[in-house]
């Protein structure tokens, strides 16, 4: 499903009508966040929560949506899954994540079954 929101001024997006130039469409890319704890992070386990609410703000505050976050057992302890407007904001969100010292990530970039689909229907 394409996700859209509408801004005044995008960086990425189009016009959606051409009588209105002042509103944008912009699709949100899909990122799925894999997230262990450092030393650091562990020994702050109780803060785990208002740092997650801290990272949801950033999120918004970049123009994209915090889907869900699960804390799991195995591989990775957490996995976040978002969407932005652009690589550049999640790299950015990452790397002020990163320099806190309380997790290490890796980032995927998602497509829905029905981009993938789209991308394979394309092909030459």
């Amino acid at each position: 499903m394409d996700i859209y929101i509408l801004y005044n001024s995008p960086s990425n997006a189009w016009n959606i009508n051409s009588t209105l130039p002042s509103i944008y469409m912009l699709h949100l890319s899909h990122y799925i966040l894999l997230i262990n704890w450092t030393e650091q992070g562990i020994s702050k386990i109780r803060e785990s929560s208002d740092r997650y609410s801290s990272f949801k703000a950033s999120v918004e505050k970049a123009g994209g949506k915090l889907i869900g976050g699960y804390y799991t057992f195995g591989e990775y302890d957490v996995i976040i899954i978002i969407e932005a407007p652009n690589d550049e904001a999640v790299m950015s969100m990452m790397l002020k994540v990163g320099s806190a010292g309380n997790v290490r990530t890796k980032t995927l970039k998602a497509f829905s079954a029905e981009e993938g689909m789209k991308i394979i229907k394309d092909l030459p």
